[in-house]
């Protein structure tokens, strides 16, 4: 066994120990997710760093199975991403998951939302990048909408980059595309249905928000973004 592997024994092992207590699946998660030091990527409100994706709205974001296939092993959804595969066991990891479905934008209610600070009143464009940062855009559409990341059963393979989006769309039709939200069509409609769509933000953004956020977006130079691919932006 190598040293990688060795300390993410020791580190599992460690959180087992500890996270077994709790009777709620939601609350095993939490310790889970705490244990194994998850917050030294991902952020959940005002806690955590942002290597990975913020993971505030991951539960509104992507669903339930999606969260149990990557937890299950990262590296078969996407080759390259430096998520590690901590071979969870199964009641782990649907702890895990149980934890991470809840997030849907409740720890912004308790923390506050980081686009809301004075500095950012008056600039759309960078309030829109915050929101974009911290509603976990990233996850999907990789660092400043470069794009890349995968998909199932979809042409190209990958979710779209969102570079040169202003070519595609005016302002007004921008914020609604955000306000509704997309569901990508079957390459294959013999196959299971794409996995990841982009969900309706206005159910958890206000239009002011979504404007804002559309103010960044069209900002997004595609001759600037040509060649580049998500990495470690997928969650």
């Amino acid at each position: 066994m190598g040293h990688r592997a060795k300390v993410l024994t020791a580190v599992l092992l460690g959180a087992l120990a500890g996270c077994q207590r709790a009777t709620d699946p939601v609350a095993r998660g939490r310790e889970y997710f705490h244990a194994f030091g998850c917050v030294r990527c991902h952020a959940i409100g005002a806690a955590g760093a942002h290597y990975g994706p913020d993971l505030s709205y991951i539960g509104f974001r992507k669903t339930a199975a999606w969260l149990d296939l990557w937890l299950g092993n990262p590296h078969a959804w996407k080759g390259h991403t430096v998520m590690p595969n901590l071979h969870l066991p199964e009641s782990v990891r649907k702890d895990l998951v149980a934890f991470l479905a809840e997030q849907k934008g409740e720890a912004f209610a308790r923390d506050g939302k980081p686009w809301e600070v004075p500095a950012l009143a008056k600039d759309p464009v960078k309030r829109g990048e915050t929101i974009f940062l911290h509603a976990g855009c990233t996850g999907c559409h990789g660092i400043a909408g470069v794009g890349g990341n995968p998909n199932n059963n979809v042409v190209g393979g990958e979710i779209p980059s969102l570079r040169g989006v202003r070519d595609r769309y005016n302002a007004e039709e921008l914020v609604e595309k955000i306000r509704l939200g997309s569901i990508p069509g079957a390459a294959n409609p013999r196959q299971p249905a794409p996995m990841v769509r982009m969900p309706e933000w206005g159910k958890v953004l206000l239009p002011a928000e979504m404007k804002a956020l559309a103010s960044y977006l069209v900002t997004l130079d595609p001759v600037q973004g040509k060649g580049k691919k998500g990495s470690a932006e997928d969650f």
